[in-house]
């Protein structure tokens, strides 16, 4: 049986009072004018997961305006041990609960024991020559979808680093900075060793696939940790060597105002495989191409790995392709084995899915099947 979402609820979530869905296994394609509330559906069901959603925000903001009722999102996922009842919302100071069968949660990353979740959005369209950090943030959300704690410890280390900055701002105590500076390296060796072998299994699988045509491989590598580029293969070591280079640089990390090194400012490298070309010099197509098939590459690795094909999330992506990557995409999406969410204001871009797909109509915050 494919894993899927049969029923969504949201309540008081964006331009949403209240909505229900009842959905089959097929792939979900989501029409309606641009407003009317597509990608926030899409966003309810990325909050489903470790981070803060396809559009990186903060929980307060989810909560739709004027309503004094917290912010909700309910999905019953069908699995081959029977249904699963996952629910998460707004919590009095910001943050966010998760429930799972009616029971509090142990922790957020338990709902990825039931699904993982990727998506593509038109605001990645420039990943490969916008800024190094929504790269990293890129990177950390396929890393997340494999080690679902991974977010966490991401956050937790930029919350030590801005301590740390305070610190040396305030030329604080030397003992203290060292107690942080040892957090920080813990944190900042797990996160970049899960970095480093995640995208060696997913470059590994993209070599399997390479004479594919139906999109672009890439190539992936990550920029120097270290300005000397020799790297401790062992976590302890790479921690002693982060200990080491910032007590050494806290001179210019104070005269600078931040923390000039570490796994914070390593930038996620992306070359166009077929023509050795880095990737953001591609054409707008090429690039758009690219992102699909690294998606699609991370899907199946996330698949092989958990044993969890993750649900994809696909905004406004058919507008860009022409009719036969278009085939090639929906062809690839069925491989999966996996139930696909995309949008769309013209229905006629997804012809090519047929009955492969539910068709659903999102008007104004309102959502219907047909």
């Amino acid at each position: 049986m494919t894993r899927h979402l049969s029923r969504i609820r949201l309540t008081a979530f964006r331009n949403y009072a209240a909505a229900a869905l009842d959905l089959d296994s097929r792939h979900v394609v989501l029409t309606g004018p641009n407003g009317a509330g597509k990608t926030n559906l899409l966003e309810a069901i990325s909050v489903l997961s470790p981070g803060r959603g396809l559009r990186g925000a903060s929980f307060e903001t989810l909560q739709a305006h004027g309503s004094d009722i917290g912010w909700a999102v309910a999905a019953t996922v069908e699995t081959d041990d029977g249904p699963a009842d996952i629910g998460t919302g707004a919590t009095p100071d910001g943050g966010r609960r998760v429930r799972i069968n009616g029971a509090n949660a142990r922790s957020i990353e338990a709902m990825s024991d039931y699904l993982r979740v990727l998506w593509l959005t038109p605001s990645m369209d420039g990943l490969f020559s916008g800024p190094a950090g929504d790269r990293r943030r890129f990177l950390d959300r396929l890393v997340t979808t494999l080690i679902p704690s991974h977010s966490a410890s991401v956050g937790d280390y930029d919350k030590a680093m801005r301590q740390r900055n305070r610190l040396l701002e305030d030329n604080g105590d030397p003992a203290w900075l060292d107690a942080i500076e040892s957090q920080m390296a813990e944190l900042g060796a797990s996160i970049h060793l899960a970095r480093k072998d995640s995208l060696a299994h997913l470059q590994a699988l993209i070599e399997q696939s390479l004479d594919d045509e139906s999109f672009p491989a890439a190539h992936l590598a990550l920029t120097p940790l270290l300005g000397d580029g020799a790297e401790p293969a062992s976590s302890a070591a790479l921690e002693a060597a982060l200990i080491a280079l910032w007590r050494a640089a806290r001179g210019v990390d104070r005269a600078a105002g931040r923390t000039i090194s570490g796994p914070h400012r390593v930038d996620l490298e992306v070359t166009y495989a077929q023509k050795a070309m880095p990737a953001a010099l591609g054409s707008t197509g090429e690039q758009k191409a690219l992102l699909i098939g690294l998606i699609l590459a991370h899907a199946r690795l996330v698949k092989l790995r958990t044993a969890i094909t993750p649900f994809l999330l696909l905004d406004e992506i058919a507008a860009h392709l022409d009719p036969d990557r278009r085939r090639a995409l929906f062809s690839a999406l069925d491989g999966l084995g996996t139930q696909c969410f995309l949008t769309g204001t013209d229905r006629l871009l997804f012809e090519a899915l047929g009955g492969r797909a539910q068709m659903v109509t999102v008007r104004d915050g309102r959502v219907s099947k047909g």
